[in-house]
């Protein structure tokens, strides 16, 4: 991450030609034909169980959050979980994705808790019954305390109990339906275990290494118990050089996807070097335009994958107005246009999840805040579920299978893309 922020600071001095940059596309009237997306699209939420669950056991972020804003009952998912997938499933949502915490369900070395598996049992039911499909992730970021005292992903061990733990959770709910997630963000996972004091740069090789057998391992439990299954490890998508995260991670486990899932949230263009921003927590302004060319990177890196963007969401700074003055509707319809272009190109895009239903815990703050329903975490002792304007907007975008035909996005085109240069540069969008 220290290297992409130098990456992007370079380009600073690039920004005296913007002054002479053409007028986007945006700025004059254009003819717009967007097509609907297919009725197989499939329209999801997207969430995480140490972010939303609360009543955390010990386990990696549980250490780590006593030296930041403390995570507490989080949204309490935990106890309000029936009501959460009921909101979702009256928006039209289609996948609900969640993870299951090992941290929960087995506290010890090869003790499983049959209370926290029966209510994942009973989450797994509720999606169901909504008339959702599961999509379930095995790791997000967190792994038991013990875990953590064997050294982590430093350990051999770790493999092998990781290995375990998976073949449990398959076994379970293999019969669902689900699609399945092994690890979310591999490269960002790393990258927090070492930012937070629990390995080192030396360690990362190895590390990625035992995380990309773990991935494969549980690939092929999932495969044995549901052949049909659709298993993927969701990447982080970080513009400029997507090649170079790449190769730490999703080039080595190529062989063992179904999809290819993607993340993305941050966009860079000549007229756009916000992304520099989130370094430091600030954010960043939009770039729908950027979905367009991450899908297209994919699209022509794994030409016989399908691609679902896992997590696609905004972030406001405690509900305040945000720099780029965009509201969570307009996010939301801007991005999913791009992604219909995407399709109208040929890109094979099979599905959207918006991160996330709820606000919740980012990773050491409640300020962040990203949900459909804004929740108070650290004020409302009911935690209330409010509704923002995006609730309107995605049930909207669900029900027309994307925006309107005539949709014109409110953010213009980008001068110049650089999420995969140099072809998102000087091959744009038609």
């Amino acid at each position: 991450m220290r290297a992409f922020s130098r990456l992007l600071a370079s380009l600073v001095v690039l920004a005296p030609l913007l002054a002479a940059a053409p007028a986007s596309a945006a700025d004059t009237p254009a003819e717009n034909t967007v097509a609907p997306l297919p009725d197989d699209f499939l329209w999801g939420v997207a969430s995480s169980g140490f972010q939303s669950e609360g009543s955390n056991p010990d386990s990696n972020w549980l250490r780590y959050s006593e030296s930041k804003e403390h995570v507490g009952n989080a949204v309490d998912f935990r106890h309000r979980y029936a009501e959460d997938i009921a909101l979702a499933a009256d928006m039209g949502v289609e996948v609900y994705r969640f993870g299951v915490e090992w941290a929960r369900v087995e506290p010890a070395p090869g003790e499983w808790d049959e209370a926290e598996l029966a209510y994942y049992d009973d989450v797994v039911r509720h999606v169901l019954d909504a008339g959702m499909k599961p999509m379930i992730t095995l790791n997000h970021w967190v792994h038991p305390g013990w875990v953590a005292d064997q050294g982590g992903w430093k350990s051999d061990d770790t493999l092998a109990d990781f290995t375990a733990y998976a073949e449990r959770i398959v076994q379970r709910y293999a019969d669902s339906g689900a699609m399945w997630v092994t690890f979310n963000e591999a490269t960002l996972y790393v990258y927090h275990e070492i930012d937070n004091g629990a390995a080192t740069w030396f360690d990362a090789p190895w590390i990625f290494d035992r995380i990309a057998k773990a991935h494969n391992a549980a690939y092929d439990l999932i495969h044995e118990a549901n052949p049909d299954a659709m298993v993927t490890s969701n990447l982080a998508f970080i513009p400029l050089s997507p090649w170079l995260f790449d190769a730490a991670f999703i080039d080595g486990i190529r062989h063992r996807l179904d999809f290819v899932g993607i993340d993305y949230y941050l966009g860079l263009s000549l007229d756009n070097l916000t992304a520099a921003r989130a370094v430091t927590g600030e954010l960043a302004d939009a770039q729908p335009d950027g979905i367009y060319y991450a899908l297209r990177y994919y699209a022509n890196k794994f030409p016989d994958l399908p691609l679902y963007i896992v997590e696609n969401g905004m972030a406001t700074h405690d509900n305040a107005e945000r720099p780029d003055g965009l509201s969570r509707t307009e996010f939301i319809e801007d991005h999913v246009y791009w992604i219909q272009r995407a399709a109208e190109d040929g890109i094979d895009v099979i599905g959207y999840n918006y991160w996330s239903l709820t606000d919740n815990y980012e990773w050491g703050s409640y300020t962040p805040r990203f949900g459909l329903y804004t929740v108070d975490a650290v004020t409302d002792p009911d935690l209330v579920r409010q509704p923002t304007d995006g609730v309107a907007a995605y049930t909207g975008v669900i029900a027309g299978g994307g925006v309107p035909g005539d949709y014109e996005p409110v953010v213009r085109e980008s001068v110049c893309s650089l999420i995969d240069p140099p072809l998102s540069c000087l091959v744009p969008a038609a």
